[in-house]
């Protein structure tokens, strides 16, 4: 029996660990201790924390895993560039990896390969902040370099603002220095990718649904999205581009743009699926079980990507408006063909956070329609069928 090591016991981590064990796939579940769903699939549960690296690497070796992979969560990527070298197993680089988890790693490799992307500086918490970005353009977007799921990203629209974000940033980074940029004004989209054996396997562009708080969070997508031919090839060229700047093979991608002036400028790429249902966007999407590839390229098999099918999908992530504990969840949707899924990661009794970065969602729900706009149409439907009470 093949040994998979799964980085993370979270609600994104879940369907790849029952997909694995679907797949008759020993699986060896890591993550800090804590109230995760995954521990309760695992065959073995590792109380490791994913970014310590030389300590996973270890428990890989002693167990002689066949290859190790996560989904929606930037945090172990480089434990997996590490590891897979280290052990020749199928997956991104060390470097690669370090590129992918640091955004100013991955912009000035972008700058290098002539990756439209936007004007930044690098600056340290003991540098001038106001002298450091004096020439660039406000609005800005401070960020941790280090973090992902929206945390340490805070806009900034004038400098009295600088204080505060450099607090938010402070509080959400390991490094002794962050990334200024400027703040695109556009439509903010995406793409899930798949490159493999030194080939991009697939590219699928996708839809955001974006919530405005601080900074824009997706909280949903969609698919197709809908954009002129010039536009598309403009950006599948940007992605292109961007992916051999940071060297990534290996590994799916989760890339997030902004359409400006009818140009893509990218903000960053992840070595890895996205999160808010982005996994289950690819498989509905082309028809196959997107989970099944990531563990299959993981493991070192065969892998292929048919892309005939394409059924338009839609999803929200459900969220609270308040901090508290949910007190009832009704849900009046029937069974429904055109509901691919409503999951409630939370129940009645449990604390949630008012909505500002993708963790603190509470569920979601996924829809699909003959075209986009049934699918889209379905999703609301289903939404206003719910309701969570959190007092």
């Amino acid at each position: 029996m093949k040994k998979l090591m799964v980085m993370g016991a979270g609600i994104y981590q879940v369907p790849l660990i029952k997909k694995a064990r679907e797949m008759g796939i020993y699986t060896i579940v890591v993550s800090i201790p804590g109230n995760y769903p995954g521990f309760a699939l695992a065959d073995q549960v590792c109380y490791e924390n994913t970014v310590d690296y030389e300590r996973i690497l270890e428990v890989a070796r002693k167990e002689k895993i066949d290859g190790i992979v996560t989904a929606g969560t930037d945090v172990a990527v480089i434990t997996i560039g590490k590891v897979c070298d280290e052990l020749g197993l199928t997956g991104l680089s060390f470097e690669a990896a370090k590129v992918a988890s640091n955004k100013i790693l991955m912009k000035k490799k972008y700058e290098e390969y002539g990756v439209r992307t936007a004007r930044f500086r690098e600056v340290s918490f003991e540098e001038d902040v106001f002298e450091k970005t004096k020439d660039l353009n406000f609005p800005l977007i401070f960020k941790a370099v280090d973090t992902s799921g929206s945390r340490g990203i805070i806009r900034v629209n004038a400098r009295e603002e600088f204080p505060a974000a450099l607090e938010v940033v402070k509080s959400s980074t390991r490094s002794h220095y962050y990334i200024v940029e400027e703040f695109l004004e556009g439509e903010e989209f995406g793409a899930q990718a798949f490159v493999y054996r030194g080939k991009v396997q697939l590219i699928l562009p996708h839809g955001d649904y974006v919530f405005q708080g601080d900074t824009g969070v997706p909280i949903g997508h969609f698919a197709p999205y809908d954009l002129e031919e010039g536009i598309i090839r403009d950006a599948r060229e940007q992605l292109e581009r961007a992916i051999r700047a940071m060297g990534l093979d290996n590994c799916a991608i989760n890339a997030d743009f902004i359409l400006k002036d009818g140009k893509t400028y990218v903000l960053e790429l992840g070595g890895r699926s996205g999160a808010t249902c982005l996994a289950e966007l690819v498989s509905i999407y082309y028809g196959f079980d997107y989970y099944e590839k990531l563990i299959q390229a993981a493991l070192g098999e065969d892998v292929k990507f048919p892309k005939e099918q394409a059924v338009p999908n839609a999803s929200m992530l459900l969220r609270s408006d308040r901090d508290g504990v949910i007190r009832a969840i009704r849900n009046r949707n029937e069974p429904d063909e055109e509901i691919c899924e409503i999951q409630f990661d939370y129940g009645p009794g449990n604390r949630v956070h008012k909505f500002h970065v993708g963790p603190h969602r509470i569920g979601h729900v996924i829809t699909k329609g003959p075209t986009l706009e049934e699918a889209v149409e379905k999703l609301h439907e289903a939404l206003g069928k719910i309701e969570i009470e959190v007092e």
